[in-house]
């Protein structure tokens, strides 16, 4: 079951604190300090202080108590600190002034699905998928509920359509118990091979390529390639790095076609010559001078748009996955925190992303000197 993150232990008492909220006055933004004590909410819950960061958010809501933002939050804390009856009401006073909300309705499926009230979670997310089509996290809770309820068909086509939304569901599925019911169905059986062709029709061409993006074991991703090589659906090229060969993947012209390919990545074949070795790391060597910069200046705007170069398949994403993995992973979590918590975060954390660059850097100057020997 795939939750918003993980719960964690409540045995250890917090203390509670009274907390001063800041003076108002005509010169402020009378939404200041809703947004202050919102932010300081964030931040614990980041710190996985739950127990304070509630109360932080219920004063918020002292301040504005229909805010549909700060309930949401406060709804998080309830639920994994497993205060399910609060966690119900606050998703049910969201749906009072917005019934359409579908990451409410996804979030009180959840509180249902742990109270094992299956069929309720499923009644809730179906609202969640009505409201918004697009919401793989609902599509993915979904399968999970029919397949708990034994509804086989519905869970595997719930579960494909999760999928085509976003790739990363597929190993969830693979390994997630909920979809013990379906697990020998030969549609399951299937998805890994929709999931194969979707990420190659992403941009990712190489098999560490697309088992990175689709989380499946590398014999699973290898056996489906092969499947869909056998079908007639992919192609499989060749380029060279170094003195060896890799194979990659892409899409026949006419699949390709009817899936609406998007931008290939950095390595894709195109009917222009591919990028040599030596290039794309001078590429990669650009792109750091410029993070460097980017951090040191401390603009959280910047940064994150650069780390897209080093995560984008249609621009380094593939190399760094190829290359370097583990830091190709850690960029990819600092977006994803510095989209949360802002300069703060980029502050703190500032020398380590520098100590990062700099080690990718050495490397690469290391390879550019080979290639050119």
């Amino acid at each position: 079951m795939k939750k918003p993150f993980q719960k964690k232990s409540t045995e250890k008492e917090i203390e509670s604190k009274e907390i001063d909220l800041p003076e108002e006055t005509s010169l402020v933004d009378p939404d200041y300090n809703r947004k202050k004590l919102f932010k300081k909410g964030v931040n614990l819950m980041a710190d996985e202080k739950l127990e304070e960061a509630a109360i932080i958010f219920e004063q918020a809501l002292r301040i504005e108590p229909t805010n549909i933002e700060t309930l949401m939050k406060l709804g998080y804390t309830r639920f994994h600190l497993e205060e399910y009856s609060d966690a119900l009401k606050i998703y049910d006073k969201i749906l009072e002034i917005d019934v359409t909300n579908p990451e409410a309705w996804n979030l009180k499926a959840l509180v249902h699905y742990e109270q094992k009230s299956f069929s309720k979670a499923l009644d809730a997310v179906e609202k969640a998928v009505e409201s918004d089509p697009t919401y793989g996290m609902a599509w993915y809770n979904k399968a999970c509920f029919l397949s708990l309820v034994n509804q086989v068909p519905e869970s595997l086509e719930a579960l494909k359509r999760s999928i085509e939304i976003d790739v990363k569901n597929a190993r969830k599925s693979i390994r997630d118990k909920d979809f013990n019911n379906v697990r020998i169905e030969e549609g399951f059986k299937r998805i890994e091979e929709v999931v194969v062709l979707e990420s190659i029709r992403q941009g990712y061409h190489t098999l560490g390529a697309i088992v990175w993006t689709t989380f499946l074991d590398k014999a699973n991703a290898d056996d489906a390639i092969r499947k869909l090589l056998e079908k007639g659906l992919i192609v499989q090229h060749e380029k060279r790095d170094g003195l060896s060969k890799i194979p990659i993947y892409d899409l026949t012209s006419d699949v390709a076609e009817r899936m609406g390919k998007e931008k290939k990545g950095l390595f894709g074949i195109t009917k222009k010559q591919l990028p040599k070795p030596i290039k794309n790391l001078k590429e990669l060597s650009q792109a750091i001078q410029s993070i460097r910069e980017a951090i040191e200046e401390e603009n959280v705007e910047k940064t994150i748009e650069i780390f897209d170069e080093f995560i984008d398949p249609s621009k380094s994403g593939e190399q760094m996955i190829e290359q370097f993995f583990e830091e190709h992973r850690e960029i990819r979590l600092w977006k994803i925190r510095l989209k949360d918590r802002g300069v703060d975060y980029l502050i703190e954390n500032k020398n380590k992303m520098l100590n990062l660059f700099d080690n990718v850097e050495v490397t690469i100057t290391k390879k550019l000197r080979n290639e050119i020997s």
